[in-house]
Order: structure tokens, then C-alpha cells, then sequence
């Protein structure tokens, strides 16, 4: 009871005219962005880093949550109406809701969409204000051991299931963690990558890194690739939902918060999974099967709903454990630290007023991303009629004033321009840019962590794995990298026998 007297208060703070704003202006910020392709959400609160600098906590943190929630819904507009998931977590939504556009339903996948993101984001949520300060309590006895198990799990998990293979996986967190490792090292003060330059001694900025991999990169990407003309817009009349639909959706948009949920709050890189799982379990129990592929709208309905409720799950190791699970919650950790706030077990306590105005601003933001874009769909589908060359340019510039604010350096802008280039490598090989980020902002906790553990052991490698906490996570990762190899083992072996 404790949790929900906490969320009444914190509805007391999100309802505030001032914060009721942000949380308008964050709603229909995310919503255009995810509507336009390749420019998602972590890109957007990275944009928006620099110029928070000088708004209450509590407002910017309103705004991005709003952003995260909107965006989630937008991508699925593109992903419907053109074939183009304007966010990554909108991809399985194009395999039913492109269909069933084309086939003249292009209303009601929007409206499955819409209502499957409110259900889930709805159940995400309560989840996290019932699951959230018992995680914070049992957070505050893991020790430096415990936390660097955390961290490797972390960037186990995310190399793993992100990009087309897993030593792609691996490259990607390589590089992050090379750019963590610029500046002065913590512990000893020695400069590690600066090359010499007093302007690299504080290191690399987050914002700079993630503005650079998003930005920049899917600029330079979209360049190269640019077609001469971009695809009409799919007219879309009012959405709404006959009883038959609402029938054939209700239960999906049910289990999807318990399949998104998990996979939001464990390190397993967002919502990608949770959609897919979620699309194959709906395909297994619908009773249409003949539908599928033709635009059954159960597979519209399922995967978002399971990925606005992972976009729940992973607030909740952000505020309790301080681990980002997606881009968004590693540039929100940024945006954590920019604030001289640090998410973790003691946050609850220290800063109640942030963290329950937040979490409340998120039923708050539910309400209006159905409000707002049930009416708003074809709006939103003609904002794709901006010519790309226009669009892309803008993205450029304020990412330069962006970086240039953090720092008000040239060498930032320098930086800047050679981490998009990496970023644009990165798409051209293959390389998911998540692990990258994640490796970033991770790396340097991690090596701490590391080296805390040890010298608490006086070197001995056997500090690592002390506790019951660690060995377990450990035996959680040997899980996550022998698995497929005994899965393909005995495939193997049955296509033997056979």
C-alpha cells in the first residue's frame, strides 16, 4: 500500500499545470518523431539533452517519458501505413498492420495499435509502481561483485540477441567501451585514448556519443541510400474498431504486457524480442490462421502492446539499478547524471517527488497518447511528405548545436562528426549500434565495479563470484551462450536420425 500512497502523490506532482504541460509537449514530440522514419526516441531525448539544461528535474524527466511512450506509438504509424518502422521496436507491427493497410483496414491496425499501446502501457506500469521499491530494497545489499555480474549480463545479453550475428554484437560493444575508456582514468588519474589533448581529458560526453550514433550515422546512412522519390502516403479515414475486432484483440492486448514486461526489465535489449515472442504466440493461439501474413490484426494488437509495456520494464532497472536496457534509458541515465542524480537502490528515498511524479506522469501520458492520435493518425501520416533531403539536413544541424551546447568546443563538433562516421560504418557492416551505446555508458561503472571487487579480495579472482547473487547471474550467462549451441546440437542430431 505504501507504493500506491506514494503514486497518489506523485499524481500530485504530474498534475501540475506546469508538468501537465511537459507531459503534452513530450507526448506529441515522440509521436512526430517515431512517425518519421529513422529518427526514434533515443535520438530525440538526445537532441533534447542540451537544452534541459536549465528545467526542473522533474519537468525534462515528464517530457522524455513522454517522448519514449509517443515514439513507440509513432513508429507504428509508418510501420502500418508505408512499410517503414520509424523505430525499432514498430518492425513486427509491418508484418500484419502494412497488410491490412493495403487491403483498405489501415483505420483499425491503426486503432489496434493505439488501444494495444494504451493496455499495455497501462499494466507496464502498475507492474512497475507494484514491483519497483521491492527491486530498490533488495538492491541496496548488492555489493561490487554483484554489480559488475549485473553489468556483464548486460553486455552479454544485449550482444546476443541484437544484430545479425553475435560477433557482430561483440564489435559494436568494442567500440563502445574503447570510447568509454577516453579521459583520465578514475582511480589513478592517468590519461587513457586522449592522444595528447587537454580537451579529451574529461572524456567523451554521452550525449555527444548517442547524438553521434543516432543522428549523424542514420544521416550519413539515409544519404547514401537516399531514393529519388519517397513513397505516397496510405490515406487513412477515422480509426475505429467494429466488435468483431475488439473481439479478436482484447486477450492480445492482455498477454502482451506479461510477455514485454520481463524482457524490458532484464538487460535483453528492449522491446525487439518481446514483439517478435509476442507475434509468434498470437499466430500459435489465433483461430484465424489463414489470415496471417494477409493481415491478421491479432499481430498488430500483441507486439505493441508488448512493446509499450517493455517500455515499462525498463524504467524499472534504470531507477532501481541504475542499468540502461535500451538506448533511450542509457541516454535518460545521461540525462540522470547531467542532474547530479544517480538512479539506484537509495533513489526511492532520495528523491521521491522525481520518482513518483515520473511514474505517475506515465498513466497520465497513456490518457493522452489515446486522446491525442486516435484523431491524429492521418495527420501524422502526412508529415511524411517532407522531402527527406530537408528533413536529414535538419537533423544535422540540431545535432551540431546540440553537441556544441554540451561543451561550447569545436573539437566537440570534430568529435562529433567522427563518432557519425563510426556510426555510419557501423549500419554499412551491420552492427547494431545499441551495445555501442550501452558500452559507453556502461563501461566505466563496470570497470569500476571490477576493480572495487578486487581490491575488496586483495586481487584474488575469486572475489567475483562470492556471492550467491553472482554465481547466479554467471550461470545465467554461461545459459545465454551455451544454449544455442545446444540447440543447434540437437537439431543436428534429429535431422541425423531422421
Amino acid at each position: 500500500m505504501d507504493a500506491f500512497n506514494s503514486l497518489l502523490d506523485g499524481f500530485g506532482t504530474a498534475l501540475t499545470p506546469v508538468n501537465l504541460l511537459w507531459a503534452v509537449i513530450g507526448v506529441l514530440l515522440g509521436t512526430a518523431i517515431g512517425v518519421l522514419p529513422g529518427i526514434g526516441p533515443a535520438m530525440a531525448v538526445a537532441l533534447l539533452l542540451p537544452v534541459t539544461y536549465g528545467l526542473d528535474p522533474i519537468g525534462a524527466f515528464i517530457m522524455f517519458a513522454g517522448i519514449y511512450y509517443g515514439a513507440m506509438f509513432g513508429g507504428s504509424t509508418t510501420s502500418i501505413l508505408l512499410n517503414t518502422p520509424g523505430e525499432s521496436a514498430a518492425v513486427v507491427a509491418a508484418m500484419e498492420g502494412n497488410p491490412m493497410a493495403k487491403s483498405g483496414r489501415g483505420a483499425q491496425a491503426l486503432a489496434a495499435a493505439a488501444v494495444g499501446h494504451f493496455a499495455g502501457g497501462l499494466i507496464g506500469t502498475l507492474l512497475l509502481v507494484a514491483l519497483a521499491p521491492t527491486v530498490a530494497k533488495l538492491a541496496v545489499d548488492i555489493g561490487a561483485p554483484d554489480y559488475f555480474a549485473i553489468m556483464v549480463l548486460a553486455f552479454i545479453a544485449v550482444t546476443s540477441v541484437l544484430g545479425s550475428s553475435r560477433i557482430r554484437g561483440l564489435a559494436s560493444l568494442l567500440i563502445g567501451l574503447t570510447l568509454g575508456l577516453v579521459g583520465l582514468d578514475q582511480m589513478t588519474g592517468q590519461q587513457r585514448l586522449t592522444f595528447g589533448s587537454l580537451q579529451l581529458a574529461d572524456g567523451i560526453d554521452v550525449v555527444i556519443v548517442a547524438v553521434g550514433l543516432f543522428a549523424i550515422g542514420e544521416a550519413l546512412w539515409v544519404a547514401a541510400h537516399l531514393r529519388r522519390r519517397p513513397p505516397e502516403p496510405i490515406p487513412v479515414g477515422r480509426p475505429w474498431l467494429g466488435r468483431s475486432d475488439v473481439s479478436r484483440t482484447w486477450k492480445s492486448w492482455l498477454r502482451g504486457p506479461f510477455i514485454g514486461f520481463p524482457f524490458g526489465a532484464i538487460p535483453a535489449g528492449g522491446a525487439e524480442i518481446p514483439t517478435f515472442l509476442s507475434y509468434v504466440t498470437e499466430k500459435r493461439l489465433s483461430k484465424h490462421k489463414d489470415e496471417w501474413g494477409k493481415g491478421a490484426i491479432e499481430g498488430v494488437a500483441g507486439p505493441e502492446s508488448a512493446a509499450s509495456a517493455s517500455a515499462a520494464g525498463t524504467l524499472v532497472s534504470m531507477l532501481t539499478l541504475g542499468l540502461p536496457t535500451t538506448a533511450v534509458a542509457a541516454v535518460m541515465l545521461a540525462a540522470f547524471q547531467q542532474y547530479g542524480i544517480q538512479p539506484g537502490p537509495l533513489l526511492f528515498e532520495r528523491e521521491p517527488d522525481l520518482v513518483w511524479g515520473l511514474i505517475a506522469s506515465l498513466f497520465v501520458g497513456m490518457v493522452l497518447l489515446l486522446a491525442l492520435n486516435l484523431p491524429l493518425a492521418p495527420v501524422w501520416a502526412k508529415l511524411l511528405r517532407i522531402p527527406r533531403p530537408y528533413l536529414y539536413a535538419g537533423i544535422m544541424f540540431f545535432a551540431a548545436v546540440g553537441a556544441y551546447a554540451v561543451g561550447g568546443e569545436v573539437i566537440d563538433l570534430v568529435i562529433l562528426l567522427i563518432i557519425g562516421l563510426i556510426g555510419f560504418g557501423m549500419r554499412r557492416y551491420g552492427l547494431p549500434v545499441l551495445p555501442a551505446v550501452i558500452g559507453v555508458i556502461l563501461g566505466p561503472n563496470a570497470e569500476q565495479q571490477l576493480r572495487r571487487a578486487l581490491q575488496i579480495s586483495d586481487g584474488s579472482v575469486t572475489g567475483l563470484v562470492n556471492t550467491p547473487f553472482a554465481v547466479t547471474v554467471y550461470a545465467v550467462i554461461v545459459l545465454l551462450l551455451v544454449w544455442p549451441l545446444l540447440r543447434k546440437a540437437v537439431t543436428r542430431g534429429r535431422a541425423e536420425a531422421a
